[in-house]
């Protein structure tokens, strides 16, 4: 995946927002911002009491980050599979991380799933919906523990400055990312009240 811009002389040039080393590196970059985003959730997990509306401030600010995650990966996936000759030379990720990926995406989304329908349905949705909540992320931290120990040696690398093209449009999508998670959250803090003034989970 590339995107074209038209360069003054009336030529093209072609910056590579996903390529096999930019995908790699987009990647890497919005990992990051979900691994501080994931330690913040796990510290008001801790101190869920005075901490509940923290949690579910950075549980909505981390759904389109996510979305740029599962998309990042996904077309890696796709191209490799389809023989894109790039990717292909790249080659894929370690077997044991690719059997645990869908494992990871399905866990990840019935957490935020939950937590979303938690939200909208208030504290009179404890008892139905609140064990699923718990029990989806459960699975979720065994299968990211395992996520992230695989792909942590590999972060250093694809964090390291380099002249790579595409910096700008990378960056920006991480941070549009986060500004419609910060928007999302903030949309629907109006529906925090419930939670926050009752009894909470």
């Amino acid at each position: 995946m590339s995107i074209r811009l038209p360069a003054r002389a009336g030529t093209a040039r072609t910056v590579a927002v996903a390529g096999p080393a930019g995908n790699e590196r987009l990647t890497a970059a919005v990992a990051i911002v979900l691994l501080v985003l994931l330690a913040i959730e796990g510290v008001t997990i801790l101190f869920l009491g005075p901490l509940l509306s923290v949690h579910l401030f950075v549980g909505l600010l981390l759904v389109p980050p996510v979305a740029v995650k599962v998309g990042s990966t996904g077309w890696r996936f796709a191209r490799y599979y389809l023989g894109s000759e790039p990717y292909r030379r790249r080659g894929p990720p370690h077997a044991i991380l690719r059997a645990l990926a869908p494992f990871v995406v399905l866990t990840t989304a019935a957490v935020l799933a939950t937590g979303v329908a938690l939200l909208f349905a208030g504290p009179a949705s404890r008892d139905s919906l609140l064990p699923w909540h718990k029990a989806s992320f459960i699975a979720w931290i065994a299968f990211m523990g395992v996520h992230v120990l695989g792909h942590l040696p590999a972060l250093p690398r694809a964090l390291r400055p380099s002249p790579l093209p595409g910096r700008p449009a990378r960056a920006a999508i991480v941070a549009g990312a986060l500004v419609a998670g910060s928007a999302l959250a903030i949309a629907l803090a109006g529906h925090f009240g419930p939670w926050l003034h009752g009894s909470g989970a």
